[in-house]
């Protein structure tokens, strides 16, 4: 067994980047069979190793990219652990808002790990794709001012390890990929708005935020556990810059009403898309317009789009009321999921 495993299975600390180096080199070779894969992803979502011995890991995926010669000044990525208390898709509601009052935004994200639908999943329904390249992104971020990054942008040895431990999937190491998911996609972006849920490993994802330099990183949390910022919770953001702490308390911008029912997903997985458009579309009730206006606020205030909360938060609100968000998302959408949409609004209007 790989010396790497082996420290993870014993709880030694201070893996070197060096051996982090020769487990890809085996995985890349195809010499990690299946038993040794599997016992690596076990270990790290049960346990995640020490701080150096982490660190050492992401440096070690990140060095064997290409580089990223592209720059998206005032962009915004903005990705969550998963993990909390189930809501529908939040944040993905939150970046269409966010590109309709004028912030630049990439999504990140998976599919279903630890919820029933992922940002993957729903985007699926809806008909909008994901991108293929850093170029497409930036067409499509032209295009659209929102682009959602297909897998390309996080390291092939994990493409390889799912192949590796096949049939068997991810989705049983949901808490290692989400939790690190944040910090293994290479986005040239001026920020990244981050949702940590209660079950992720909150002071461990600070101080690797804390180390990073190319890009503004807000962590954010609240009391109820969630990996979104709630109206009717107690929120903070953690940042690496100087600014070290933003408190956004239950009541401040929005009413201080509401519960996590108001915020569930769709019941079945056949109404997860009709659901979403009457989210994005103000028509889902004012505690979700409220959720997603707030986080929508957050990446306009993070890439410097709109310096103030509540003006942040007005504008927000308005992209979702006026309708600019949902045609955002139409026209995003293939042709065929937007007949099906009307279609399907045509047979339940009788």
């Amino acid at each position: 067994m790989h010396p790497a495993i082996i420290s993870l299975l014993d709880h030694r600390s201070g893996i070197e980047r060096e051996t982090w180096r020769s487990l890809w080199d085996q995985l890349g070779g195809g010499d990690l069979d299946r038993g040794e894969a599997v016992a690596l992803l076990a270990s790290l979502a049960t346990r995640l190793p020490d701080h150096d011995s982490l660190r050492n890991l992401l440096a070690s995926l990140n060095e064997r990219r290409e580089p990223v010669t592209t720059s998206w000044p005032g962009t915004v990525n903005i990705v969550g652990t998963g993990g909390g208390p189930r809501t529908f898709n939040v944040s993905t509601a939150s970046a269409f808002v966010a590109a309709a009052l004028g912030v630049k935004v990439v999504k990140t994200g998976s599919r279903a790990y630890t919820s029933s639908v992922g940002s993957i999943d729903l985007l699926e329904r809806l008909g909008v794709g994901l991108t293929r390249s850093y170029r497409h992104t930036e067409d499509t971020l032209d295009k659209y001012g929102i682009a959602f990054a297909g897998p390309f942008v996080y390291p092939s040895e994990l493409l390889r390890m799912a192949r590796v431990i096949m049939p068997l999937g991810l989705k049983p190491f949901g808490r290692f990929v989400n939790a690190l998911g944040p910090f293994l996609a290479a986005l040239p972006v001026t920020a990244q708005v981050t949702g940590v849920s209660v079950h992720a490993p909150q002071p461990e994802l600070r101080r690797l935020a804390a180390g990073i330099k190319d890009r503004k990183v807000w962590l954010c949390m609240n009391d109820s556990g969630a990996d979104e910022l709630l109206g009717f919770a107690d929120n903070v953001i953690y940042t690496n810059d100087d600014t070290s702490m933003i408190r956004l308390w239950a009541g401040r911008f929005t009413s201080d009403k509401g519960t996590f029912e108001d915020l569930a997903p769709a019941r079945d997985l056949d109404g997860v898309a009709d659901h979403f458009l009457e989210v994005i579309s103000g028509e889902a009730g004012p505690v979700v317009t409220e959720t997603i206006s707030l986080n929508a606020a957050a990446l306009a205030v993070a890439t410097g789009q709109i310096e103030d909360w509540a003006d942040a938060f007005d504008a927000a609100q308005q992209a979702v009321t006026s309708g600019a968000a949902r045609s955002l998302v139409d026209k995003m959408r293939s042709p065929q999921e937007r007949k099906l949409t009307l279609v399907r609004k045509a047979v339940s209007n009788g």
